[in-house]
């Protein structure tokens, strides 16, 4: 019976982990977050260990978690572009400096850490499809703080690869554009501070304009939460030790789409539902830049498509589903909530 802990357990990636490992294990839940709003019912689970608290504060809770759990799972970090852009110095303090003595003391402890990279470390990469194993990770000048993203969590791997070779049992999973409910709150009507579909859903429960940033060309391979759950349960259950040492891409590359085809997709799928159709009617599809979108420091990537052949063959895993039953799913679940949203506009 596997301890698992989970920093960052109110998170997008954290719930959902939570809610499948005590549905379909037997494992211990150890969870650390300042927020618990998505936890619901989990938080009285009997496998369930909640503590509010703080990384960078509750050093102590932490260390001594770290110690008693089998699995470590650091998922505190910040992940909207628009924080990158107008606050670096933020985005490196947390998802670098305060995860560091996470990973020391894991390996310090001898557990297996599992961790959170990104599909950002690839950067500008000019590969058709991003392998782990040999892509180059290219990222644009100093005078774009876009980067600092992807430059603190590149560090962080090249420092767990480090401790790897002293020893240290780690698997790091790079997630591309998984989505689903509870990604970002639908709540949030600034521009720029959630992640794409849910910053479009918002709008379109509101009846607001569409911004298309630099025309909305950018393609995203979108994966559905359940699907990198899956993966994620499989390297966190790490039989006969097949994922440690290893860097998997968790992604579904049959879902890869332009900003402007999910724009296009989400309108088309609103009309089918009555909570959403009158609004959905009085959105109009605006074209923006980036600089004046996220900021002067804003850079993009114009296509992000994962490798995913090992992550398939030695997890046993793949991505099973559509873009269309995904976006299906994530209308299904915010029914419920478009009253609260539709009040942000007055």
């Amino acid at each position: 019976m596997k301890k698992v802990l989970i920093l960052g357990v109110n998170g997008f990636i954290g719930h959902h982990l939570s809610k499948r490992i005590l549905e379909t294990t037997d494992w211990e839940v150890y969870g650390m977050d300042m927020q618990t709003e998505r936890l619901g019912d989990l938080l009285n689970h009997p496998r369930m260990h909640f503590f509010e608290g703080d990384i960078t504060i509750n050093k102590e809770w932490v260390e001594y978690h770290i110690k008693k759990c089998d699995v470590i799972l650091p998922l505190v970090a910040i992940a909207t572009p628009s924080t990158y852009v107008k606050q670096p110095l933020r985005v490196f303090e947390l998802d670098f400096e305060a995860n560091l003595p996470i990973v020391r003391s894991a390996a310090k402890y001898g557990k297996h850490l599992v961790f959170p990279s990104t599909s950002e470390v690839y950067g500008m990469c000019h590969d058709q499809e991003f392998d782990p194993e040999n892509s180059e990770l290219i990222c644009g000048p100093i005078n774009k703080p876009r980067w600092i993203y992807s430059c603190a969590k590149q560090l962080m791997d090249r420092v767990i690869w480090g401790y790897g070779m002293e020893g240290l049992n780690f698997t790091l999973f790079r997630p591309f554009n998984w989505i689903g409910a509870g990604l970002d709150s639908i709540h949030t009507p600034k521009e720029g501070s959630s992640r794409v579909v849910t910053q479009f859903f918002g709008h379109i429960v509101r009846g607001e304009n569409i911004s298309l940033v630099d025309g909305g060309a950018q393609k995203r391979a979108f994966t559905y939460i359940d699907d990198g759950i899956d993966a994620l349960v499989r390297i966190i259950a790490n039989k006969d030790g097949v994922a440690s040492g290893k860097i998997y891409n968790i992604g579904n590359p049959s879902n890869n789409h332009s900003i402007r085809e999910l724009a296009h997709m989400m309108l088309e799928l609103a009309t089918e539902y009555p909570e959403y159709a009158e609004s959905a009617k009085k959105v109009q599809l605006t074209e923006t830049t980036s600089a004046a979108y996220y900021g002067g420091g804003y850079q993009d990537v114009q296509n992000r498509v994962p490798k995913i052949t090992n992550t398939c063959e030695e997890l046993g895993w793949k991505p099973t589903t559509t873009m269309a039953d995904a976006m299906r799913h994530i209308f299904d679940a915010y029914r419920s909530q478009v009253a609260q949203a539709r009040a942000l506009m007055d």
